[in-house]
């Protein structure tokens, strides 16, 4: 009768074997998928190490894009890749032309907000097709609007949708509304909260019973973003168009310069100016009405594309004009 050390010896050895045969028929489906004819010697294990790597390789890029596909739930815009110099551990392919990345250092470039990696001079050829992964999204404030809305695949960006809730549920009829600053303690606190928490942060009264401290996180928040609501881009547009004197000319140019917004943006802008509309509608108790909105919104909403100080100086006035209209006209421009 064999012994149970025996025993255990042979179910060691049968369970190596099966692991040897698994191994080999791996290798057989990755020289068919290859192409490759194997004769009866076959390559050392050390010969499909490298091609295993790529195949994983391409099979994590095919199994990115696959689930970007079904994630696509709801409208996105086309978002530039937000690519970074990289040094990749270990070998790596690009994931745009399948060739070998080399070199020790600096080998490629890395999404920081998708992470799709790729030759340097690849990065020039990629689409516009960034879909970006929470995996790399490491903070909500400073955010771009695009990247953060997209990530947590939603229409507008969790803080502002938070913060004019809290508002309208308590504060609308608060004297000074937007005008009344916040402690700056409390404000960097909700700010911290935000890029830790997400939407989990607790910015209700029992957190915060000062209303102008979630005012404050919201404008904060605005100033923050690398592009403004308001984008660089069509920044020029909405300056012309609160240039002109005819009313139905001037809506029709506003109309246009939303239509370059991002649907990001876009989105964002149209539900800010509705809220900041009911805001002006309760003038009577907040003592804010829609240019006072206005002055305080125009340098938050829309930045100068470039550093030129005379131009920002002379577009303050149009900023204001800008933001003043879009809160009266909100209901007809969007």
């Amino acid at each position: 009768m064999p012994s149970r050390e025996s025993y255990e010896v042979h179910k060691e050895e049968k369970s190596l074997v099966q692991k040897a045969k698994r191994e080999a028929n791996q290798e057989d489906i990755l020289a068919a998928a290859l192409g490759m004819r194997m004769g009866p010697q076959k390559p050392p294990a050390t010969f499909w190490q490298p091609l295993k790597l790529f195949a994983y390789s391409q099979l994590t890029s095919l199994v990115r894009r696959a689930t970007l596909k079904e994630n696509e739930r709801t409208p996105k815009s086309e978002k530039v890749h937000n690519f970074k110099v990289h040094t990749f551990r270990g070998p790596h392919w690009c994931e745009h032309c399948a060739s070998f990345m080399w070199g020790l250092m600096a080998q490629g470039v890395k999404c920081a907000d998708c992470g799709l990696n790729v030759h340097k001079q690849c990065s020039l050829l990629v689409p516009n097709d960034c879909k970006p992964d929470l995996r790399h999204i490491r903070k909500v404030y400073s955010c771009d609007l695009t990247t953060l809305v997209q990530a947590h695949n939603t229409a507008r960006p969790m803080v502002v949708d938070m913060c004019i809730r809290e508002i309208e549920s308590r504060g609308l009829k608060s004297e000074g509304l937007y005008r009344i600053s916040g402690f700056s303690d409390s404000l960097e606190e909700v700010k911290m909260a935000f890029d830790k928490d997400g939407e989990k942060t607790d910015i209700s009264v029992n957190a915060y019973e000062d209303i102008n401290i979630i005012t404050g996180a919201l404008k904060l928040y605005l100033r923050d973003l690398p592009d403004p609501i308001i984008s660089y881009d069509a920044y020029p547009r909405f300056i012309e168009a609160a240039k002109l004197t005819d009313p139905e000319k001037k809506l029709e140019a506003f109309r246009e310069a939303i239509a370059l917004l991002p649907p990001s943006h876009s989105d964002t802008l149209k539900y800010l100016m509705a809220h900041l509309k009911r805001v002006a509608q309760n003038e009577q108790f907040n003592l804010m009405n829609a240019e006072n909105l206005a002055i305080i919104f125009g340098p938050t909403l829309m930045r100068v594309p470039n550093l030129d100080a005379m131009t920002a100086l002379n577009d303050i006035r149009y900023q204001r004009q800008v933001v003043e209209l879009l809160i009266k006209k909100e209901d007809v421009l969007f």
